[in-house]
Order: C-alpha cells, then sequence, then structure tokens
C-alpha cells in the first residue's frame, strides 16, 4: 500500500510548510499548492531532503480550473488522498468604508472559495475509501473583526460557515471536515507558533479513525491551547 498523502493548499513558509513537515514526519507523502513557485520548489526540495517524498504545482488558488486540475493529478497519480489542509488568505489593509464589493469578492476568491475548489477536488478518492480529513485555516477576526483589514473577518467567517456545511454534508461520507480558528497571530516562540497549529492538524486527523460522532468540527487555538468549541 502507498503511503497515506497530504495536500496542503496555500503552502507558504508559515503554517503551510510547518504542516507539510508535520506530516512528512508522521509517514506521510506531500503534495504542495501555492502561487510563488520560487517558495513551493524551495520548500519541496526541503522536504525531499529530508527524505520526503513530495510533488508540488505552482497555482493561482482563485482559478478554479487550475486548482481542481492541479489537485486531481495528486489523486490520480497517488491512488488517494488522505488529508487536505487549505490555508490560504488575504490581506487587506483597508477600512471597510473604503473597500468596494469587487474588493470583497476577490479577497473571498483568496480566502474561502478554494476550501470549497480542494473539497471538491478530492471528494471521489475520499468517497472511494470511506474516509478522509479535510481541514481549513480559520481566524479570531471571524467574531473579532480587525480593524483596517474589513475584509480578512468575512473571510475566516465564511471559512468557518462553509466548513461546518461540508462537515454535514460530508460526515456520512466518512470524512472529516474542521477549522482550526486561530485566536491570536501566528508567530514562532509563541502559542500560535506555525509548528503549533500543525500538530493540531496532526491531531485533528488521527481523530477521524475515531467514532464520527466524537469529531472536532471546530477548535480553538488560544493562548492557553486548543479548546474545542464544535
Amino acid at each position: 500500500m502507498s503511503n497515506p498523502l497530504a495536500v496542503i493548499v496555500g503552502a507558504g513558509p508559515g503554517i503551510g510548510a510547518a504542516t507539510a513537515r508535520r506530516f512528512g514526519s508522521l509517514g506521510y507523502d506531500v503534495a504542495l499548492v501555492a502561487r510563488d513557485e520560487a517558495r513551493l520548489t524551495e520548500l519541496g526540495t526541503s522536504l525531499q531532503a529530508a527524505g520526503v517524498t513530495t510533488g508540488w504545482t505552482p497555482c493561482d488558488v482563485t482559478d478554479e480550473a487550475r486548482l481542481t486540475l492541479a489537485i486531481e493529478r495528486f489523486c490520480g497519480h497517488s491512488g488517494r488522498v488522505d488529508v487536505l489542509v487549505v490555508n490560504p488568505s488575504r490581506y487587506r489593509a483597508q477600512r471597510s468604508d473604503e473597500t468596494s464589493a469587487a474588493d470583497l469578492l476577490a479577497d473571498l476568491a483568496v480566502g474561502t472559495a478554494p476550501l470549497l475548489t480542494a473539497a471538491r477536488a478530492v471528494l471521489p478518492t475520499m468517497r472511494a475509501q470511506r474516509t478522509g480529513t479535510i481541514l481549513a485555516t480559520g481566524g479570531g477576526s471571524a467574531d473579532r473583526p480587525f480593524p483596517g483589514a474589513a475584509t480578512l473577518g468575512v473571510q475566516k467567517a465564511a471559512l468557518r460557515n462553509l466548513s461546518l456545511a461540508l462537515a454535514e454534508d460530508l460526515a456520512p461520507d466518512g470524512i472529516h471536515v474542521a477549522t482550526v480558528t486561530i485566536r491570536g497571530t501566528v508567530a514562532e516562540g509563541t502559542p500560535f507558533a506555525p509548528d503549533v497549529v500543525a500538530q493540531v492538524y496532526a491531531d485533528l486527523a488521527e481523530q477521524t479513525a475515531s467514532d464520527p460522532a466524537g469529531w472536532y468540527r471546530v477548535v480553538d487555538l488560544t493562548a492557553d491551547g486548543v479548546v474545542p468549541v464544535g
């Protein structure tokens, strides 16, 4: 049997990279998707140097067709997908009264819609396996708007809502969907360090093998640790 596969969408140098390293250390093969080709190649080659079987595809996550194709290629190559992590968001330093409807929709296309696109792309494989984990990176701005960055909270609130809808719809197929609300600034040496977030994702993926009645669908990552809230 092939190694389990973790697909990470929005594999940047922070949470995405830490998550790739964590799942790689657990014996997963890793597939990476992100827009910045240079950073993606650097991360992919570093994982390969550490002995992790890694593939990557540069892709604008707002391009539904290209993102779908990239993930489907990973699915076809490996024959399985065990974990999908969706991490992208867009920080726009604009007050709400300076933000146009076009700005808002453009940012939702980065910070929310890729969860739906990526989930739909992995569903045939996960449904065939009757198991799988889909994880999304949320944030405290979902219910505590961030001053001067109006669209960020809208992205995260919509992401949480979409994640919960997917969790309800996909649980009968054996697919565990959860979102992690990070209630602080992601930074090394803090309770919100990328490696800490990555471990939360690994724990949620491990939980998928347990009774679905006990699956966490929303967890808060706070300064005091992980708090399941739904």
